[in-house]
This record gives structure tokens, sequence and C-alpha cells, in this order.
């Protein structure tokens, strides 16, 4: 599958990052941070399969958005990368990352672990899902519409950057059914082979208030990238880029290759 992107720091030199996005996201959620990155190395932000403008399809699992993410990769002829990925994005980095080692140089991991997490967002897609696009009037009616079933402004404004005004009304960008559909396998990890490792340079970012990357994680973090150093930023919960730009863009730089 082709993937939409967008390229910042073309004039650099050096290994390419690529920065990964998380469920319901966009490339836009990391725009502010590659901007800044693309002042010292090239990199690339894609729309994660039925997401963004990318090409929707039933498939959901992690092998065939890493599968995705190598073709970008092939495409743009970047033999290795450093993956970056947000929490479904930071599955993807790592299910390419434990697949194609060779192809990434290091990997940096934000807010997500290796295992099953149940019950988190079913919810949250029913309730975009049920969201009557023929009665909308505006962007704010959809947001008092929503209001009814998702309290939290910041989740709200976050799941409402991908509704879009066309000529025949309102429609999502994103793949909603698809994802709802596959949920199971989303929140899940692939089963990898016992003894399937990564063994190059790994960060885990975990938001101090967040409750994603929990210690009783750690072996199995491990057992995949024993190499994984983990570094929580504070006052930071799962968006933690978002939430604490400065503080994650000194930490990611302090692991990331020195610019060319």
């Amino acid at each position: 599958m082709r993937l939409y992107f967008r390229q910042f720091g073309e004039q650099q030199e050096g290994v390419p990052l690529v920065l990964l996005h998380g469920l319901l996201g966009s490339l836009v959620n990391w725009q502010r941070i590659a901007r800044q990155l693309g002042e010292e190395y090239p990199l690339i932000v894609p729309d994660l399969r039925n997401h963004g403008r990318s090409p929707h399809d039933p498939d959901v699992s992690y092998p065939a958005m890493a599968a995705d993410v190598l073709q970008l990769m092939d495409e743009l002829d970047m033999p290795q990368a450093v993956l970056v990925g947000h929490s479904m994005g930071g599955k993807t980095a790592m299910s390419l990352a434990l697949e194609f080692p060779q192809r990434v140089q290091r990997l940096a991991v934000v807010d997500i672990a290796p295992v099953t997490y149940e019950g988190r967002l079913a919810q949250l897609l029913d309730a975009l899902l049920d969201l009557p696009l023929q009665e909308i009037e505006s962007r704010r009616h959809a947001d008092e519409l929503l209001a009814e079933r998702v309290r939290d402004k910041a989740v709200r404004d976050h799941m409402l950057q991908n509704l879009q005004r066309t000529d025949n009304g309102w429609r999502w960008r994103n793949n909603l059914r698809a994802l709802r559909d596959g949920l199971d396998v989303i929140s899940a990890f692939p089963d990898y082979a016992q003894g399937r490792i990564y063994p190059g340079r790994t960060l885990f970012i975990r938001g101090a208030a967040s409750s994603y990357v929990q210690d009783e994680y750690l072996p199995d973090i491990r057992r995949f990238f024993p190499m994984a150093e983990i570094t929580d930023i504070p006052r930071a919960g799962h968006w933690v880029y978002a939430e604490q730009p400065e503080a994650f863009l000194k930490v990611l730089r302090g692991f990331l290759p020195t610019p060319v």
C-alpha cells in the first residue's frame, strides 16, 4: 500500500527519521515536532493505513502496517531509518524492527509496550461511529454532539481533526469501521516466535502521568528489545510529545544519532 506522507529536512543529510502516529491520529499530530527535527535531520511523516489521506483496507494488523512503512522506505531509497512511533505507531515501529532489524538504525517507542491492552478505546470508536454525520451543521455542532459521550475536550479535539467537510456533507478521514472491527488486533501485539529480538539501540519514552507502560511490562519490553532504555517525561500523559514537546525533544535528541 502506498502511504500518503510529508517530508521535512530534505536539505539535511544522514540517516532519516520516520515518525509514526497513533490510533485515530494522522501525520498532522507530528508536524510541530517534525518542523523542529527537520532542521537537523531528513525525515518523513506518513499517514498510516486507514488514517489521514492514506488508503483504507480491512487488514489492520501490525505486520501489514509495518510492510506499508517498509514499502515507503523502499520507494524513497531509504536503506535504514530511525523509527519513532507513538502508541499504535509505536507498535508498528516495533513490528518493523523485529521483522526487518537491518532496516532500523535505532528505535524510539512513545508510551506503548509490546503487550495487549483491553477495554480502552471501544467506547470512543462507538461514539464516533454513532455520530449522526447527516445532521451536523458545523464542527462546533459535532463537538456538542460528541460531548454527550466523550467528556474530555482534548480527546474530542483530537478526534474531530479527522472530521472533513465535503460537497456531500461531513465524513471521517479515518476508516472507523475497519478500526472498530479490528480493535482486538490493534490492542494486541503480534505473537512473535520465542527468541525474536531487535538488537539495536531502543528508547521507550513514557508519560509519567500515563498508565500505558507500567513497570510490570518491562520484562516484555526487554524480551524483544534487550538494549531498551526507559525514560519518563514528567507531567505528561499518553500524548507525551504534544503535552510536553520541549521535554520530549530534549530526551529524543539525546538518543538520536549526531546530526551530520
